[in-house]
């Protein structure tokens, strides 16, 4: 087995990578929880309310987030433990504490959840796959996936777009199978 390739580049280096890849997608998660948890939630609060507020703003000027006027949206990141409800209130995005009751909530591991903001992964895909999950108002829960679906992603900042692409793209090279050698392949 040749061990450099055409390029000059190792195969146990490639491996090495995509193992170290693997890993840090498996466990970055985990890695996250505590710093995640201990932040205080009025400045999780200020945070989301703010990006929510600037990333929304022509859709809530344009009155296309009126389904969410007086109905809550929880969104729980399940391997973080962290829940936030939203709602519509007047002209901006409102930010309330987990414990406030939801008309529909979308629960996810943050992994599929990047997966979907990055635009490789599809929500109806990973709901069906059961890797989403959707509960309470199936109107609500439809007009939010759809703005999701719809939403122009070039209005991010441009950090904020590369970012989210870039993680999105690392992780899911992560999450593939890769081909392990000594592993039988299918013929």
């Amino acid at each position: 087995m040749k061990l450099i390739n055409n390029n000059g580049f190792s195969l146990w280096g490639y491996f090495m990578f995509d193992q170290l890849q693997q890993q840090l997608v498996k466990l970055g998660p985990q890695l996250l929880r505590v710093p995640a948890q201990t932040m205080p939630f009025p400045l999780q609060r200020v945070c989301l309310e703010n990006a929510l507020n600037r990333l929304l703003a022509t859709s809530i000027e344009d009155e296309e987030l009126t389904f969410l006027a007086d109905k809550w949206l929880k969104v729980t990141v399940t391997d973080l433990d962290l829940s936030w409800c939203m709602t519509l209130k007047g002209q901006k995005i409102q930010v309330a504490a987990p414990q406030q009751v939801a008309d529909v909530s979308f629960m996810g591991v943050l992994n599929d959840l990047i997966l979907i903001a990055g635009r490789k992964e599809d929500a109806d895909t990973l709901f069906f796959q059961r890797r989403l999950q959707i509960e309470g108002d199936t109107e609500l829960g439809l007009e939010v996936k759809n703005l999701l679906d719809g939403f122009d992603m070039t209005l991010l900042p441009k950090p904020a777009l590369h970012g989210i692409a870039k993680l999105a793209e690392f992780i899911a090279q992560g999450s593939a199978t890769r081909f392990i050698p000594n592993q039988p392949r299918d013929a």
